[in-house]
């Protein structure tokens, strides 16, 4: 895909290391001191559901400014069946081009191109007021709910949008990240040698992290 000076076309290995640097610095300090999706960018490419097809980066005249990958997952219905569908991300836009309406050019041509493939459906974790703007909406509005969490607790973060119109009608069930969006947690050691081949940024604990 082309927009004037802006190219999203698909990974190549050549780009691994500046994608995983534009992706540390985009999520450093956001969401906890320091950050993981990094590294977990890094385990993702070789997790058994992974979407290659789907591994997106973005470059503004050359440089590259943007990225996006997609996950294949899957909805526990209540029925007993097992929905396929998909999750996306990390996903992000470089510090300097944030608010610049970049992310959303990126959002869209990833969901266009998922739907392409024959996406029914995506659940994601994100900030709906973002999200909103490409079509998503709570994943409760599809009796969606998010693993492991107490019925009474905030959903808001977990998003969901149909690229087939109707692919959830009558699905209600359980929705799971897959293992691989947990590589840091399960494998600490890995990350933190992962992490020390980049240049030194200080960990900060900031209002509004998610984590400690």
């Amino acid at each position: 895909m082309e927009n004037g000076n802006i190219v999203i076309r698909r990974e190549e290995e050549k780009d691994y290391r500046a994608v995983e640097n534009l992706v540390r610095e985009a999520f450093w300090n956001v969401y906890r001191p320091g950050c993981q999706e990094h590294f977990v960018l890094h385990r993702l490419r070789n997790d058994p559901a992974f979407v290659p097809e789907l591994d997106l980066v973005m470059e503004k005249d050359g440089e590259l400014i943007g990225q996006n990958m997609f996950m294949r997952a899957h909805i526990q219905a209540d029925d007993g069946r097992s929905i396929p569908i998909m999750t996306m991300g990390p996903i992000c836009i470089a510090p300097k081009y944030k608010r610049q309406g970049y992310g959303q050019i990126l959002l869209d041509a990833s969901l266009e191109r998922a739907a392409s493939l024959g996406c029914g459906a995506l659940c994601f974790e994100g900030n709906i007021l973002f999200y909103g703007k490409s079509g998503f909406t709570y994943a409760s509005h599809f009796g969606i709910r998010y693993h492991d969490l107490p019925e009474d607790a905030d959903s808001s973060f977990f998003l969901c949008k149909e690229l087939i119109p109707g692919y959830l009608k009558a699905v209600a069930g359980v929705y799971g990240p897959p293992e691989g969006y947990f590589a840091a947690e399960r494998d600490p050691v890995a990350f933190e040698a992962f992490d020390a081949q980049f240049p030194p940024k200080e960990k900060l604990k900031l209002p509004g992290q998610l984590f400690g």
